[in-house]
């Protein structure tokens, strides 16, 4: 009779740090490659995703449903390289919206669904969004990157040192008012210095200092509530982690929840700078 112990805390650590590394090293990668690759990336990111929220959410008919979404994000990415127009890409959305929700079960679970998809999406296009943008491209995805990675560290840090008044302790009992004060002052700081860096480089771009120390602190202040609200699905699903698909961090929502937040805020900007038609 074999028994499973647990893995010990150093095993632990090392598969995180490993799993990290390979996830931080796809996404600069992809990044600077752009096109396809990167396109593909965040095809793959985000139906995982919605993957995991309907897996969470118990939506019915599951499969059947994750492969209406699925075709879905996948005809989303073709018509966002092929440069169609916004239009077309928003019926396309409505459609694949409209059939999972017709094929899901129960009205409460439609709802699960759709918002499941709508989630989802973001994390598909606002990114290859972002990327082709002019004068934002690769620097603007660096500088998401920067502010939620800055963000959840120094969150994590000067919490732990710090402690204090609890964030919002019925949802997440370990986040701390001093974590959130130190993440927004690392996630301004990070933000400015990757225009800075970038100008530096000459790197062409449209960002202006003050209004980039402006946007990330809005940027750190939504990352935190993208995790504060996936800690709240988890709890009212009754689930530790969103899945297990990221050795030693969980699913992928886990590790893009604050990303998320951000990525609405970059999709609605972008939008708005270049007046959707």
């Amino acid at each position: 009779m074999t028994s499973s112990a647990p893995k010990p805390p150093t095993s632990e650590l090392k598969t995180r740090v490993l799993s990290a590394i390979v996830m931080v090293a796809l996404a600069l990668g992809t990044a600077y490659w752009g096109g396809w690759p990167f396109a593909l990336f965040w095809l793959a990111a985000g139906i995982a995703v919605m993957v995991e929220w309907t897996d969470m959410t118990k939506v019915e008919p599951r499969r059947i449903v994750q492969t209406v979404f699925g075709l879905g994000a996948l005809a989303l990415t073709v018509l966002f390289l092929s440069d169609v127009s916004f239009t077309a890409g928003a019926v396309t959305a409505l459609v694949a919206l409209a059939l999972g929700m017709l094929l899901t079960k129960g009205t409460y679970n439609k709802l699960w669904a759709a918002t499941g998809f709508a989630y989802a999406m973001v994390i598909v296009l606002v990114p290859p969004m972002v990327r082709a943008y002019p004068d934002v491209g690769v620097l603007g995805l660096i500088w998401m990157f920067a502010v939620v990675w800055a963000t959840d560290i120094a969150a994590y840090f000067t919490g732990r040192a710090f402690g204090g008044p609890k964030l919002c302790p019925a949802i997440s009992p370990k986040k701390t008012w001093s974590g959130f004060f130190g993440g927004l002052f690392a996630a301004s700081l990070a933000g400015f210095l990757v225009v800075w860096v970038g100008e530096r480089f000459g790197v062409t771009h449209s960002f202006h200092p003050w209004g980039t120390i402006a946007l990330s602190m809005v940027a750190s202040i939504a990352s935190q509530i993208g995790d504060l609200g996936e800690s709240a699905l988890k709890r009212h699903c009754d689930v530790k982690d969103s899945s297990h698909l990221i050795p030693g961090h969980g699913g992928v929502m886990d590790r893009l929840d604050g990303f998320w937040a951000v990525a609405v805020i970059a999709g609605i900007v972008l939008l708005v700078a270049s007046g959707v038609t």
